[in-house]
């Protein structure tokens, strides 16, 4: 977590040198790769990653410069596009350098991904950074199989917000971050309730909110003895055969 005062990279790169020291340390010939959005295309974070064979494809902003240099590619969509009345897509890559910006300048040129897309009657151009070499990923397979896979992580996170990663309230950054880590483990471990627990089953493919409240959050009648604890649970739960299912699958 951060103040709001902070740009969105802030602190990123203290956090991925802890991250990629801690894999290098169990994997040292491990290839990582980094992905985000352009909330963290930095030049200071592009940089350490070029120095320390860490890849980074990242999301670029855009702008007049950018929509210049990819101009006849959004041209061929446009005509693309009033041809077939269909979404149009176009992909170029070029080296690209910034000039002096609010977010300090590029020390080198590098390459760049673009998407000219004409959807709906209007442009919809796309860029990403990249250090990955073209000719392991060109510029359509990096931004739709490889960029565009940053979605289902962003869907991941939001999947938190129906724990409690969205219940910030206290009055300290601390306090608020150590309910997120709580809800991280605790995503952590339904999602592995889903992997184990649920293989095979209607709810496969459930999100944590559904597990939850379909398996979890039942009202049930405790019971303790000298020797066990009885759990009672109502004969018309409707998931009876899904529970025990489950039961099943993590006792083997």
């Amino acid at each position: 977590m951060r103040e709001a005062n902070h740009d969105a990279a802030f602190g990123s790169l203290a956090e991925i040198q802890r991250i990629v020291t801690q894999i290098r340390a169990a994997w040292p010939e491990v290839n990582i790769i980094l992905r985000a959005d352009s909330g963290f295309c930095r030049n200071e974070l592009m940089s350490w990653c070029e120095s320390n064979q860490v890849d980074f494809v990242f999301g670029m902003a855009r702008n007049q410069r950018l929509r210049k240099i990819i101009g006849a590619q959004l041209h061929e969509a446009t005509q693309q596009w009033r041809e077939t009345g269909k979404p149009a897509r176009v992909f170029s890559e070029f080296e690209y350098q910034t000039k002096k910006t609010k977010k300090g300048r590029w020390d080198r040129a590098r390459r760049v991904a673009a998407k000219a897309e004409h959807i709906d009657g209007k442009e919809n151009p796309r860029f990403v950074v990249t250090s990955l070499p073209s000719a392991d990923w060109p510029a359509q397979v990096l931004y739709e199989e490889l960029y565009c896979a940053r979605g289902d992580m962003e869907n991941r996170i939001k999947e938190q917000f129906s724990l409690f990663a969205d219940r910030v309230s206290s009055e300290s950054i601390r306090a608020n971050q150590l309910r997120l880590y709580l809800s991280a483990m605790a995503y952590v471990l339904v999602s592995g309730l889903r992997r184990l627990g649920l293989k095979a089953t209607e709810l496969a493919q459930a999100q944590v909110s559904t597990i939850r409240t379909k398996l979890l959050k039942i009202g049930a009648q405790i019971r303790v003895t000298v020797r066990k604890v009885w759990v009672s649970m109502a004969s018309s739960y409707p998931y009876q055969h899904l529970y025990q299912q489950v039961w099943t699958n993590l006792r083997c």
